[in-house]
C-alpha cells in the first residue's frame, strides 16, 4: 500500500498535545518564583532551608531525566506521558495543600519527576510521530513550549497576586497547574501510540494502523517505513553494546559536560526561580517585582524564537558568542549595580534590607532583560542543538542522556545556593556568575567546534572519532 502523504491535522494536533508536557515542564520549573517570600515565612526557612525547598524538584528532575526510559520503553511513549500528567497533577494539588515542609518537598519533588520524564519522552514522542520533513519543526514545539510555560507561569503568578489572596495566595499559585495537567491528560486521550515503540514491541499491525493514519515519508509505502523502523532498531540494539566512556568520546563528553554546566554557571534557573524576589531586593513592589518577571518571561519567549530561527545561519558558536557577550556585560552590570547604588538599611522594626537608588533599581531590572535576551539567543537555541551534533550516532542517546543530567545536576547546585551567597552579599552572586561567563566565552573562542552545516561524519573526524 501507498502512503505517501501525511496526516497533517492529526500528526500536528498529537505533536501539540506532546509538547504540553514541555509547557508543563516550564510553568512547573518557574511557578516557584512567586512563592519564594511566602515559603520562607511560613515554613520559618533560612536562606539554605530556602535554596533546599526551591531545589528540590530539581532533585526529583535528575531522577525523572534517567528513570524515564524504562517505563517508556516497557509501557510505551503515550502511556508514560499519561502518568507525567498524573505527577503534574499531583504535585500542583499537593504542593497547594501542603501541610509542613516535608509534605511540601514529597510534592515539588513527584512534580520534578514529571519536569524530568517530560524533558524526554514529549520531544521523543514528537519525534517518532512525525515523517522526517516536518520532524524538526515539531520537535521545536516542545523547547518553544518550555520558554512559553516559563511565560505562563509568570503571567499566572502575577494575575494571582492581583487578586489580593492573603494567605491562601502562594497555594493558588501552585495549584493553578493542575489545570493545564488534567487538560494535558484529557488530551493524550486522542493521540495514536508512537508507530516505532510499536514496532519495537512486535505489535506491527498496530504500527500499520498508525503509519496509515499519521502517513509516511513522500514515495514510502508503510511497510518500507516498517522495514525501515526495524533496521534502525537493530542498528540502536548493537549500539548499546558500545562502551561509551571510552577515549576515543573524550572530546565530545567534554565538550557536551562542559556546555552544559556553563548553562548552569550563568545562574538562569536561579534568576528564573528568584526573579520577583531580585526586583523587590531591588526596590520593586511585590506586584510591580511579578509584573517585571512576566517581562523576563516576554523577552525570554522572544529571542528563544530568534535564536532558533538564527542558528542556522550565523552559526552554533556565532551565536555562543553573542550571548557570552551578553551575559558578561548584563551580569557585569548587575554586580556593579549592588556593589554602587545600594546600601543595607534597618528600619524602625529593627529589621535590615537592601536599598537601591532609583536608577540603581531600574538598571538592575535592564541587566536582567538583556541576560535573558542573551541565554535565550546564546545558550538557549544552542545547547540541546550542539550536543546532538558532536556525538556519533552509537552514543548519540547516551550523549544527550549525559549533557541532560550534567545540565540538570549543576541547576540544582546553583539554585540551592543562590539564596545563601545573595543574602551575604548580592552583588557577589551576580560577580560569580560573570566571571563563569568569561570562562564560558574562553571556551567558546579556543575549544567549541562550529558545527553549522557541517555533516555528522566529518564533525566526527574533526573530534577525533575515528
Amino acid at each position: 500500500m501507498s502512503n505517501g502523504s501525511t496526516n497533517g491535522s492529526l500528526v500536528f494536533r498529537s505533536a501539540i498535545v506532546a509538547a504540553l508536557g514541555g509547557l508543563l515542564f516550564g510553568f512547573d520549573t518557574a511557578v516557584i518564583s512567586g512563592t519564594v517570600d511566602s515559603l520562607k515565612r511560613v515554613f520559618d526557612l533560612s536562606s539554605t532551608g530556602l535554596g533546599f525547598a526551591v531545589s528540590s524538584a530539581l532533585i526529583g528532575t535528575v531522577i525523572g531525566s534517567i528513570a524515564v526510559g524504562k517505563p517508556a520503553d516497557i509501557l510505551g511513549r503515550r502511556k508514560t506521558m499519561f502518568i507525567l500528567a498524573i505527577l503534574y497533577f499531583v504535585s500542583a494539588l499537593g504542593s497547594a495543600l501542603a501541610f509542613d515542609l516535608t509534605s511540601f518537598l514529597v510534592f515539588r519533588f513527584i512534580g520534578g519527576l514529571g519536569v524530568g520524564g517530560a524533558s524526554v519522552v514529549s520531544p521523543m514522542y514528537i519525534a517518532e510521530i512525525s515523517p522526517a520533513r516536518i520532524r524538526g519543526r515539531l520537535v521545536a514545539l516542545a523547547q518553544f513550549n518550555i520558554v512559553l510555560g516559563i511565560l505562563l507561569a509568570f503571567l499566572s503568578n502575577f494575575l494571582v497576586a492581583q487578586a489580593d489572596l492573603g494567605e491562601i495566595e502562594w497555594r493558588v499559585m501552585f495549584g493553578v497547574e493542575a489545570i493545564p495537567a488534567a487538560l494535558f491528560f484529557v488530551l493524550l486521550l486522542g493521540v495514536p501510540m508512537s508507530p516505532r515503540w510499536l514496532v519495537a514491541k512486535g505489535r506491527d499491525g498496530e504500527a500499520r494502523s498508525v503509519l496509515e493514519r499519521v502517513g509516511t515519508d513522500q514515495n514510502e509505502t508503510v511497510d518500507q517505513e516498517i522495514a525501515e523502523i526495524r533496521a534502525s532498531l537493530r542498528s540502536e540494539r548493537a549500539a548499546l553494546r558500545e562502551p561509551f566512556f571510552q577515549k576515543k568520546y573524550s572530546t565530545p563528553i567534554f565538550l557536551a559536560v562542559a556546555i552544559a554546566a556553563f548553562n548552569q554557571l550563568s545562574g538562569i534557573n536561579a534568576i528564573l526561580y528568584y526573579a520577583p524576589t531580585i526586583f523587590r531586593s531591588a526596590g520593586f513592589g511585590e506586584s510591580a517585582g511579578l509584573l517585571n518577571s512576566v517581562g523576563l518571561g516576554v523577552m525570554n519567549l522572544i529571542f528563544t524564537m530568534i535564536g532558533l530561527a538564527l542558528i542556522d545561519h550565523f552559526g552554533r558558536k556565532r551565536l555562543m558568542l553573542i550571548g557570552s557577550l551578553g551575559y558578561i556585560v548584563s551580569l557585569g552590570a548587575a554586580a556593579m549595580t549592588f556593589y554602587t547604588q545600594s546600601e543595607m538599611v534597618t528600619n524602625d522594626a529593627g529589621e535590615t534590607a537592601r536599598q537601591f537608588s532609583a536608577a540603581g533599581g531600574w538598571t538592575v531590572f535592564a541587566s536582567l532583560l538583556l541576560f535573558i535576551a542573551s541565554h535565550a539567543v546564546g545558550q538557549g537555541a544552542v545547547i540541546w542543538v550542539f550536543i546532538s551534533e558532536i556525538f556519533p550516532n552509537t552514543v548519540r542517546a547516551r550523549g544527550q542522556a549525559l549533557g541532560s543530567f550534567t545540565h540538570w545536576i549543576f541547576a540544582a547546585a546553583i539554585s540551592m545556593t543562590f539564596p545563601m551567597i545573595a543574602e551575604a552579599a548580592g552583588g557577589h552572586v551576580f560577580a560569580f556568575y560573570a566571571v563563569c561567563m568569561v570562562a564560558q566565552l574562553v571556551w567558546v573562542v579556543f575549544l567549541m567546534p562550529e558545527t553549522k552545516g557541517v555533516p555528522l561524519e566529518q564533525i566526527q573526524k574533526k573530534l577525533g572519532i575515528e
